[in-house]
């Protein structure tokens, strides 16, 4: 048995988000689908996260194992001959059993980009909040740092569709970072973020609550009473999807093949 590593890049728009869903079509189920053609085996890809539809990536990991006898270069190659152009394989690997594009991540780096100019180009606009409102920036800069650190994150996480799994699951997270920039071109608004692991919408409940501090609707000194509140309908809004990014995934390095 063999075990692959393929880093993934793709853009969201056309998909209903990474994970299989039945008659729809997402990331995972287009790159299962190749590979069970090439190996014509029962390939199960196991990936680093989700990412929900319309969102993007550069970075996404997947895992699976094969008794295909093709190199990982030679996977790389005929994924992306048959794989439709809005998902590419940048790297494929071989490592151990050990590795699981899941379990083995220990850190996620998201990206969410805000345009600020008056007129958005159109190759940009699938990948941008468009924005050209007044916002106080240094304000938003101040309520970025609260966010770094282990907090509960109800606030800022959808709901599951059931109230009782809502009060039972672990809402606790930790980020590790925080950044929130303005691009070389002055043009763009950019919060990146790096953490073990996000809640669904979290990246997103963050940046629309961030927004509304720029908008003078909330203080940074709020972002601690809220993570207090544990309610959701007190943060700020759910951003669009396609202004995110998931720019990589850092995993363990024991798994490398060929490693002393």
């Amino acid at each position: 048995m063999r075990y692959i590593k393929l880093t993934i890049a793709y853009d969201g728009t056309d998909f209903h988000g990474w994970q299989i869903q039945r008659d729809k079509s997402t990331v995972q189920g287009e790159i299962v689908n190749v590979l069970r053609r090439i190996t014509q085996e029962q390939i199960h890809l196991h990936g680093s996260g989700r990412t929900d539809a319309g969102v993007h990536a550069l970075g996404q990991v997947g895992s699976f194992k094969t008794q295909s006898t093709l190199s990982s270069e030679e996977f790389q190659r005929a994924l992306n001959a048959i794989l439709p152009p809005t998902i590419r394989i940048m790297e494929a690997s071989e490592t151990g059993p050990d590795f699981n594009a899941r379990w083995s991540a220990r850190a996620k780096v998201y990206r969410y980009r805000i345009y600020r100019g008056k007129v958005v180009p159109p190759n940009e606009w699938r990948y941008v909040l468009h924005y050209p409102f007044p916002l106080d920036e240094e304000k938003m800069r101040e309520a970025a740092v609260k966010f770094v650190g282990k907090h509960d994150f109800a606030s800022f996480a959808a709901s599951t569709g059931s109230e009782d799994d809502d009060k039972e699951r672990n809402t606790e997270r930790e980020i590790y970072s925080t950044e929130l920039i303005r691009s070389a071109d002055n043009e763009e608004l950019i919060f990146t973020v790096r953490g073990r692991s996000f809640l669904r919408y979290m990246v997103r409940k963050i940046v629309g609550t961030l927004l509304d501090v720029g908008r003078g609707r909330l203080q940074p000194e709020d972002i601690d009473k809220l993570f207090a509140l544990r309610d959701r309908s007190k943060s700020g809004p759910t951003v669009p999807p396609q202004g995110l990014c998931m720019v990589k995934v850092e995993h363990e390095e024991a798994w490398k093949v060929g490693k002393p």
